[in-house]
């Protein structure tokens, strides 16, 4: 995993990929928020549902990658990169490997269930016949505070 210095593009983009972890929370999800980028242009954008759509599915990567895949009629989005704002999980790592995404790009790293360093890490696994860039970090300190404030206001 490498952490480059950040385009102004990854900046913009995970902005807008915090912006639907702001409306995940306003809805009472886990404030996670998703965008595709393929060729410069946002196709696709996602926030987790799983709450309010009774689906174990609904992370933001996932609801993300489906949008995508309507939005260009193929399942397949080689190149285009994944922006969330927490490291994908197991579930959703699979899904990046399916889409045959370019490169993902996360904030906060997932120190519960991050698969892409922190708790395991499938992108080096020999077992999964994809690779993808991994960039990790890019505006963290503004994901933990989302994830810390909306936890703390469960409590």
């Amino acid at each position: 995993m490498t952490t480059p210095n950040w385009l102004q593009q990854d900046i913009d983009s995970m902005r807008a990929a915090l912006a639907a972890a702001e409306m995940a929370a306003s809805d009472g999800e886990i404030p996670v928020g998703a965008i595709v980028v393929d060729n410069g242009e946002m196709i696709a954008t996602g926030h987790n549902c799983s709450i309010s759509g009774n689906d174990p599915s609904g992370h933001a990567e996932i609801v993300a990658l489906r949008a995508a895949g309507k939005t260009r009629q193929n399942y397949r989005l080689p190149g285009a990169t994944l922006y969330v704002t927490l490291e994908p999980c197991v579930m959703c790592t699979g899904a990046i490997v399916q889409a045959r995404i370019g490169r993902v790009v996360f904030a906060a790293y997932d120190k519960k269930a991050g698969a892409l360093g922190s708790v395991e890490d499938l992108s080096s696994s020999r077992a999964l016949n994809h690779r993808f860039e991994i960039n990790g970090g890019l505006l963290a300190d503004e994901s933990q505070q989302l994830l810390k404030r909306f936890f703390s206001s469960r409590r």
